[in-house]
């Protein structure tokens, strides 16, 4: 995956998906979204089939990614405070959660923290961090048990949360 964005040290991958994103929202979408979920992040407002769109794109752009790559990227677009490119990470993971395996729960521990919105603290839940669980067997399961324990603990409701969903739990 070249590096070298143009987009404030960002990666060219990590460019792509934040330009399409804009391109593809609309300041109308941007307004709804922002007073549906609220909270302190900027939107886009492009639609989610935008999002799984892009990221399909990425795969395509840049086959073959592996685990760093992705885990990298994941990173680089939950940094910017965007709900649209936190989404997009979090469809980039789960596209990719056979590469991830327990050691991945620390970096989706901080996004979840920084997560703010439930509308991103359930998708990682559900679709990211419920099925590398569940794919996970012998000492890697026995660490991921022991990390979602102490998440739903923890005084962070967004970590609360996502250990109950993960655990299979419902409200």
């Amino acid at each position: 995956m070249p590096g070298g964005g143009q987009n404030r040290g960002m990666s060219d991958a990590g460019d792509f998906v934040d330009l399409t994103l804009q391109n593809e929202g609309s300041w109308e979408r941007a307004d709804e979204a922002r007073e549906r979920l609220g909270g302190s992040l900027t939107f886009y407002g492009a639609s989610v089939g935008a999002v799984r769109g892009t990221v399909r794109d990425v795969a395509r752009r840049y086959p073959g990614m592996t685990h760093d790559e992705v885990t990298a990227l994941s990173s680089e677009l939950w940094r910017g405070p965007v709900f649209e490119r936190r989404l997009a990470a979090i469809v980039l993971l789960q596209s990719n959660r056979a590469l991830l395996d327990n050691t991945d729960l620390t970096r989706i521990e901080g996004f979840l923290r920084g997560a703010g919105l439930v509308a991103l603290v359930d998708p990682l839940a559900l679709d990211v961090v419920l099925p590398v669980v569940r794919g996970l067997t012998g000492q890697g399961r026995a660490r991921a048990d022991a990390a979602l324990d102490r998440w739903a603990h923890d005084g962070d409701p967004s970590l609360r949360r996502a250990a109950q969903l993960a655990s299979g739990e419902r409200d």
